[in-house]
């Protein structure tokens, strides 16, 4: 394995260890349920949006270490920023996980997730958080499955 997978895994191993805004914020008025029934996987995201922007965000539940590393990461991006601009973080991200696109270099962090694409139904996985993300957004009531 190479210097850089190994960095890879520590960075999602320790994602999963203590995930960044896994909580319910103090104030959320859009939320979403995410459910994966291939693994389990199944979490709630809350944001608070004023206006366009993401003001805070947060996310309970559990699931395997890529699921939930990749919801930490997304948390501590989209904080802060647009709707359209955590969009455009979801569409990136997305390409990269289903091999659409390079490697993620363009993506930052999130470029950890590169090698999850080797594995179909790990892309699922890391995906979960992010679709739960977009229904939010969309404030669709109905919950989000990766079936």
């Amino acid at each position: 394995m190479t210097e850089l997978n190994e960095l890879y895994q520590e960075v999602i191993l320790e994602h999963s260890k203590a995930p960044r805004n896994f909580r319910r914020p103090a104030t959320t008025n859009h939320t979403a349920e995410g459910y994966n029934p291939l693994c389990g996987d199944r979490y709630t995201v809350f944001l608070d949006l004023e206006g366009n922007a993401i003001r805070d965000i947060g996310f309970q539940g559990a699931g395997c270490a890529i699921s939930k590393a990749s919801a930490s990461m997304m948390t501590q991006l989209v904080k802060g920023k647009t709707k359209a601009e955590a969009e455009k973080l979801f569409e990136g991200f997305h390409r990269m996980v289903t091999g659409e696109a390079g490697n993620g270099d363009e993506l930052g962090k999130l470029a950890v997730f590169a090698g999850v694409r080797k594995f179909p139904a790990r892309v699922k996985c890391a995906t979960l958080a992010w679709h739960t993300l977009q229904s939010a957004l969309d404030g669709k009531q109905e919950a989000v499955s990766t079936e």
